[in-house]
């Protein structure tokens, strides 16, 4: 049975579904024998599968002892799958994503911001600082992009976009961790392999220069290379005239009048998820294209998920490889890799602007920006040791 792995669609069914209609039957016992994703609903009343509980990555460190006892794949099972949703802004990405999270049983991974990295382990919010810090070194979130695109001559939303990319980086590497450690399915909105739409966008329409554009692609070379790609990529498919209404119908802040929210960066931002993005990662991930103009019940998209064979594809096949591994042990090296090195993969991002001068910031003031954070309560000393928050220090962690 062929299976159409990047569809488009008029309405809010998957394309080829008349095939599965007809073999409803079969197909189900296919489902099964194929390990393909299954709902709670679907294992609904079937006997409990014995697994070991989720690993506690987050407070236990994996290492080779551990492995000894605890192999990667005695957790991973048909739901142990990374889904990716993806469309332009106000499309609905998160509502979905959260509601196929609850009806599949896995975690949902929501989108970063920006924003969220000016709040520090206690709670200070260092745009608090904005007044002492050079212009160029001045917090910038995604109101600030949203009101002033230009500012310094586009040079604040060059970072900002690479910032964005950093961020989604570690958003992807904490869900493989996730998947590996507990063999939970997990649900994003979004990912770092569609961020390149964006910066695609602002260059063809004067944000950024074709200099900055050239360095964020180094940059993407220079580090996707290290992360496994999704299983599944959902596309939610909204016209431009739709998107503005939805736009201006939420309402936030600076956005509707936004030049980040013109019909010319919006038609932008959707051709490139068409031919760069969707065209891209289909030769590894099953895609999922659905017309959005009219959400519709999640339970049609869980039913479409069902249906897609993951299994199908041999060992040369580019499909799902980034999933194929030699042995347990290469799993579990991955595993250990993906949970406690995230900082040596996060330094493939470091690649120097020699050809992009408008990215970095000089050395003096950020000498100065350094010092005033540094100086910011809980910015001291690691979380754990900052006495003048609360903090036990040093003799009650060494007792």
């Amino acid at each position: 049975m062929v299976f159409f792995s990047s569809c488009r669609v008029s309405s809010p069914k998957l394309c080829g579904s008349v095939v599965f209609v007809a073999k409803k039957q079969q197909q189900c016992v296919i489902a099964i024998a194929n390990r393909c994703i299954t709902s709670k609903a679907m294992r609904e009343g079937l006997p409990p599968v014995s697994k070991p509980p989720p690993f506690p990555y987050k407070e236990k460190r994996y290492n080779f002892f551990r492995a000894l006892f605890d192999p990667t794949t005695s957790r991973l099972d048909e739901n142990s799958k990374l889904i990716v949703v993806e469309g332009p802004p106000a499309a609905g990405k998160g509502v979905l994503a959260k509601e196929l999270a609850d009806d599949l049983g896995m975690a949902y991974f929501p989108s970063p911001t920006v924003a969220e990295t000016y709040i520090n382990d206690y709670g200070y919010d260092l745009r608090q600082l904005d007044d002492q810090m050079p212009d160029s070194c001045k917090s910038y979130d995604e109101n600030d992009f949203l009101k002033d695109p230009m500012r310094l001559n586009g040079a604040k939303a060059a970072r900002f976009q690479l910032s964005k990319f950093a961020l989604r980086y570690k958003r992807h590497l904490e869900a493989l961790a996730h998947i590996l450690n507990t063999g939970q399915g997990v649900v994003m909105d979004r990912s770092p392999y569609s961020d390149l739409v964006y910066i695609t966008a602002m260059a063809e329409i004067g944000i950024v220069s074709k200099n900055v554009y050239n360095y964020y692609h180094s940059v993407r070379n220079n580090s996707l290379f290290a992360l496994w790609r999704p299983h599944l990529v959902i596309y939610l498919d909204v016209p431009v005239a739709e998107t503005r209404r939805k736009i201006e119908a939420r309402n936030r802040p600076y956005e509707k009048d936004s030049k980040m929210a013109t019909p010319e960066y919006l038609q932008s931002l959707i051709d490139s998820y068409k031919k760069d993005f969707l065209k891209d990662i289909s030769t590894h991930a099953e895609v999922l294209v659905y017309d959005w103009t009219k959400p519709a019940n999640t339970e049609i998209v869980v039913e479409d998920i069902e249906r897609v064979n993951f299994d199908q594809y041999g060992i040369y096949d580019a499909k799902m490889k980034d999933w194929r591994c030699y042995d347990k042990w290469d799993w579990n090296n991955n595993r250990q890799v993906f949970t406690h090195s995230q900082h040596y993969l996060m330094a493939h991002l470091n690649v120097p602007p020699i050809k992009c001068p408008e990215v970095a910031i000089n050395g003096a003031e950020y000498k100065i920006y350094e010092t005033i954070k540094d100086e910011a309560p809980g910015n001291k000393y690691a979380k754990g040791f900052n006495t003048e928050m609360g903090d036990k220090g040093l003799l009650f962690k060494l007792s």
